[in-house]
């Protein structure tokens, strides 16, 4: 019916409007309220548990979504040639989109059980896991520590730096530089040397 169809654009136009001014907000303070997501999105408070039940479904939604997008980023880089150069290419990529939702990462890690956002990396943490194997078989990174467990180690770091941003203790313009530095010593082999991060 004609109707039900026009009520239907108008959810999924509210729907995302809320999605959108979570981002916004969450993004301003990771703290933000649901009458402060509503107020931003233009719709009642009742409209939007009429989508989101809670503020911690909200909040989950608003990061899957965030994952979403940036796997889909990663997706597009060219992982092939030497793991090195490939290892480089995904720190700095990463960073730059754990940077820029460093306030959501922080109301997700708040709002939402830690399992749940472990469950949300998973399709990024394949793709490191891939790098790490091929790299392993190739020589360039070391075998004596699994790979999960270097993996997990990735984006630990990564998640660690954005924490230290917020707190004030690391300057965000050391951050990339940093960040390689640590990562490339991690996981090359005992007994070799480190490769420069260029």
């Amino acid at each position: 019916m004609p109707g039900t169809r026009g009520r239907r654009a108008d959810a999924r136009r509210n729907a995302t409007a809320i999605l959108d001014a979570a981002v916004e907000c969450l993004s301003r303070d990771p703290d933000a309220s649901v009458a402060d997501i509503a107020q931003a999105a233009g719709v009642g408070r009742v409209t939007l548990y009429g989508h989101f039940a809670s503020r911690e479904e909200l909040l989950d939604a608003v990061f899957a979504r965030a994952m979403r997008e940036a796997d889909a980023a990663l997706d597009s880089l060219d992982l092939e040639g030497d793991p090195r150069q490939a290892m480089v290419l995904l720190i700095r990529s990463s960073w730059r989109i754990v940077d820029r939702s460093r306030a959501l990462l922080v109301a997700a890690e708040r709002g939402l059980p830690h399992g749940r956002i472990r469950e949300l990396h998973q399709r990024p943490l394949h793709r490191i896991e891939r790098l790490i194997e091929r790299g392993r078989e190739q020589g360039e990174f070391r075998t004596d520590m699994p790979v999960a467990w270097l993996s997990a180690a990735f984006y630990g770091v990564l998640h660690t730096t954005a924490d230290e941003i917020t707190a004030g203790r690391l300057d965000e313009a050391d951050a990339p530089g940093a960040l390689t530095g640590i990562l490339l010593a991690a996981f090359t082999p005992p007994g070799q040397p480190v490769p420069t991060a260029d």
